[in-house]
């Protein structure tokens, strides 16, 4: 049996639908499970035993389908909202297409899910890793559970120690790992000179360390937030070569993550991380994950959360979220939880 998955476009959200890719490798654990995916995404889930091979959904979509169609997949999940990917999933054939009933996509699918919306027509603000729970449970799983979880290679693991090692991160009996980039958009980040000023003070005990993680496009932010930081125990990931995997592995090894709303701040749940995590724009109830060692910090202003990209006014959402707040919610992880200053075994494809 061939199982067709479209995977979210977004890093954050390929996390929460681990859960059903999970539920799904349960319930069928004889299937051939293939992913549609962006490139980029793919190394999300390396190491996972959940995913035998992978399509490119940036190949044209003629491509896309001829592949699909030569699978000859027995049931299809459509994860992302968008009509192209039903389109695609109806042109290969496949017998049963599951998916969400909305962007004029309802004839595409034959296994139809209705969202839930506002009385004003608008879709009602909801943990999007419920709604691909249900997308699993319409696949006959029986039942699908709430934990993330993710896994990191050996290669990725050897080059986080050879990282952990020339910064010296590796005798510290504490390290953070700062996340202040957002693929989203600039509405979602928290200036720099904040996370420079967490930095050093996240710094100040002689046994603590912090890394600043980035994507590739980020790495300018990174090192402006370690040069404000002008302390030698704050480093960055600015001049290696910064990967998803290696990302994983510098969060499954670190004591505490903060982050913006977006992928690291999945990638720390998944790993069991404690996780400080800033919101602006964006409703919190979308990317709600149920996990118990988060504190989401949010300031409440009278034209948010816009769910706006870029803000066309002040920025006040994140501006005026406080150094201060941000590290009383670490303090409040380190007293309340079960704190963990280093972490335990990694699993290794």
């Amino acid at each position: 049996m061939n199982i067709v998955v479209f995977l979210p476009n977004w890093i954050g959200d390929v996390v929460m639908a681990t859960p059903a890719l999970r539920a799904l490798s349960q319930a069928y654990p004889f299937s051939r499970r293939i992913a549609v995916a962006r490139p980029y995404v793919n190394n999300v889930l390396s190491g996972s035993p959940w995913i035998d091979e992978f399509v490119s959904s940036s190949d044209p979509w003629w491509r896309v389908a001829a592949r699909l169609h030569s699978i000859r997949g027995e049931v299809t999940i459509v994860m992302p909202n968008s009509f192209r990917s039903a389109w695609i999933a109806w042109l290969s054939r496949c017998k049963r297409r599951i998916g969400f009933a909305r962007d004029g996509r309802s004839a595409l699918l034959n296994i139809k899910l209705q969202s839930k919306r506002e009385p004003n027509g608008r879709f009602t603000p909801a943990p999007i890793l419920l709604a691909y729970n249900e997308l699993a449970v319409a696949a006959g799983c029986a039942s699908v559970g709430r934990n993330m979880e993710l896994f990191t290679t050996a290669h990725d693991e050897e080059l986080a120690d050879r990282i952990w090692s020339t910064t010296g991160l590796d005798t510290l009996r504490t390290v953070y790992c700062l996340n202040p980039g957002a693929a989203y958009g600039s509405a979602k980040l928290w200036p720099a000179e904040h996370f420079a000023a967490l930095a050093r003070r996240l710094a100040d005990d002689s046994s603590a360390g912090v890394m600043v993680l980035c994507g590739p496009s980020e790495r300018a932010l990174a090192t402006q937030i370690v040069a404000l930081a002008d302390c030698e125990r704050v480093h960055s990931l600015a001049d290696a070569q910064v990967s998803i995997g290696l990302t994983k592995a510098c969060i499954r090894r670190s004591s505490l993550v903060v982050s913006t709303d977006s992928g690291p701040r999945h990638i720390a749940a998944a790993f069991q991380r404690p996780v400080v995590a800033l919101f602006g724009p964006t409703h919190q109830a979308w990317t709600d994950t149920f996990y118990d060692r988060e504190i989401r910090l949010q300031r409440q202003v009278e034209c948010g959360p816009c769910q706006l990209r870029h803000c066309p006014l002040d920025h006040r959402c994140m501006k005026e979220l406080r150094v201060d707040e941000v590290l009383a919610a670490v303090q409040m992880l380190e007293r309340t939880d079960t704190f963990s200053q280093r972490s335990g075994d990694y699993c290794a494809a």
